[in-house]
């Protein structure tokens, strides 16, 4: 019942707080006439322009945008040793690290090969990865509001440089705000300051990492970024103090992906239809806790000849002070809204448990990252759409857009290179020295432990099964380039659709127009998301996870 009321708590209470947040992120990003006129100014005052753009433009802008914020952090990082805000001395990186680095955090995936309490300056970590987080998760909802306005029917998708900075000063930055008070209040570390040097009990000198953490930790958490301050992350006692901090973070992760679905509903004025797509995510993120938690309540075969208790199931790799629920729930959230942030140690969850966090990478769409996630789950609708359409003989469309072989294709190749990016790497990685010299257990795990990195690269989640030996030049490289790859081309291709949609007339909808706001639409994007998952994935996993369950003894 604990376990009931701990999950319970966490997915309602933040599936109701979503349903406030969306309304004013629908406000916040695209205003009805004469709202936000002084925010709407001041903007394009700051970005230099205000006049609206089409698809192209707007994703030109963006790349543009992005390519700016890649350079600056690189530049940051590659130069931390002679810049100011360094007062515990970090040295320099290795190149092939900072380019994985700042792609990373470029991408809003924070995939972390360093430490950052033993390498990064705080310039480094406020001035460039903080910043980050803010800039690329603003990105993802920047795209996601464009998006809608194109299936709503504008004529234009707006203008980036405005959207974005929407998204963070008027949905980020305030919500980042509130909470990082609360955490401090919490007693989660705030401060400039080196790192402190302390005399233990038995005498021993010790310094304890310390640094500017609320800040850095509550806009992770909230921009689905994921990157720790401490090399630990989550499960660092400065950076989840207690039960209520780790509950805090928890509902962080989930707010802005949940809230994006009602953004996206009310942009289009069909909340019916994000209802139908909100029930879709939770039903799927519910079946992966409920397996997770189930999985890991066996006791890990680590423990199988010591005399010790095995009644709480599997505590290996587990932050004990949040219990055998805690690790399994936060690997389900995390991995299902692109965050990558950790309460547990994933290389030590049961075989199958660790298969759960990798499905809701491979699916990509419950929840998701920030805006996003919705646009993976767009692709999905797109193929429901087509295929409910040639079932029953009529030519498919999607809210009055009439979805031909060109949607379709861009759709399929989204959905295939995610697929691509996380299959063709793990090949070549389990199959040469690059990854079989780099991971700690051989076997069916050892192949988990490389498939994982690269979907975590794909899905632009960043966590990991730590096990593995990622910080060599290989995994930099590769890693770096599924990361940019993975995050721009689940954008581009869904805007060219949107693109695409806007060219063609607009039907007018009819009885016979395919509904998206009944259950069995919802059925059908179910099924849509299941099928495509399982044929796509299911042979990885057979030779990863369910290889290593049906060997244990």
């Amino acid at each position: 019942m604990e376990h009931v009321f701990i999950v319970a708590l966490i997915i309602g209470g933040t599936a109701l707080l979503s349903l406030p947040l969306g309304a004013w992120m629908k406000m916040a990003m695209d205003p009805a006439p004469g709202q936000m006129t002084g925010w709407t100014s001041l903007f394009g005052r700051i970005g230099g322009a205000t006049e609206e753009q089409g698809w192209k433009r707007y994703l030109v802008t963006m790349l543009i945008f992005n390519a700016i914020m890649f350079t600056v952090t690189f530049t940051i990082l590659g130069l931390q040793q002679y810049l100011p805000l360094n007062p515990d001395g970090m040295g320099p990186h290795d190149p092939t690290l900072v380019f994985n680095t700042a792609a990373s955090f470029t991408t809003n995936t924070n995939l972390q090969h360093y430490s950052g309490e033993a390498s990064m300056s705080y310039l480094s970590q406020l001035a460039g990865l903080m910043w980050l987080q803010f800039v690329s998760a603003a990105t993802g909802i920047a795209a996601l509001a464009a998006l809608a306005r194109g299936i709503a029917g504008r004529a234009s998708l707006g203008n980036f440089m405005i959207d974005v900075q929407r998204a963070s000063f008027l949905v980020l930055l305030p919500l980042a705000l509130i909470v990082a008070m609360l955490m401090v209040l919490m007693g989660m570390p705030m401060t400039l300051q080196g790192s402190a040097v302390a005399t233990t009990l038995e005498g021993v000198t010790q310094t304890i990492a310390r640094g500017p953490v609320a800040a850095f930790l509550t806009i992770k958490q909230l921009g689905t970024n994921g990157g720790g301050f401490f090399g630990p992350n989550a499960t660092h006692p400065l950076e989840n103090p207690s039960f209520w901090t780790n509950g805090l973070a928890m509902i962080a992760i989930m707010l802005i992906p949940m809230a994006c679905v009602w953004m996206f509903g009310g942009i289009l004025g069909r909340m019916k239809h994000a209802t139908v797509i909100f029930a879709v995510m939770a039903l799927f993120i519910l079946v992966k806790i409920t397996g997770s938690v189930t999985f890991e309540s066996a006791p890990t075969p680590a423990f199988a000849e010591l005399p010790v208790s095995t009644d709480t199931g599997n505590l290996e790799g587990k932050e004990l002070r949040f219990g055998a629920t805690g690790g399994p729930l936060w690997a389900v959230l995390t991995t299902s809204t692109s965050n990558g942030s950790v309460g547990a140690m994933h290389d030590s969850l049961n075989p199958l448990t660790g298969l759960m966090p990798m499905a809701g990478m491979w699916l990509n769409a419950t929840f998701g990252g920030v805006g996003v996630g919705m646009i993976n789950m767009f692709l999905y609708i797109i193929v429901a759409v087509f295929v409910a359409g040639m079932m029953v003989g009529r030519t498919p469309e999607y809210l009055g857009h009439r979805i031909e072989a060109k949607e379709v294709r861009l759709a399929i190749l989204a959905l295939f290179s995610h697929a691509f990016l996380i299959l063709g790497p793990t090949a070549l990685f389990a199959a040469t020295s690059l990854g079989q010299a780099t991971v700690q257990d051989p076997g069916a795990h050892g192949f988990s432990e490389i498939l994982y990195e690269f979907t975590s690269a794909a899905a632009n989640n960043g966590s990991g099964f730590e096990g593995l030996g990622d910080g060599t030049w290989a995994w930099n490289i590769a890693t770096g380039v599924v990361m940019l790859l993975g995050r721009y081309l689940p954008i581009i291709l869904p805007l060219a659709i949107v693109g695409s949609l806007m060219a063609k007339r607009r039907a007018a909808e009819s009885a016979g127009t395919l509904g998206v706001e009944d259950a069995t639409f919802g059925t059908m994007l179910g099924l849509t998301v299941v099928i495509f998952g399982a044929l796509t994935f299911l042979p990885a996993a057979a030779l990863g996870p369910l290889a290593e369950h049906f060997s244990l003894p």
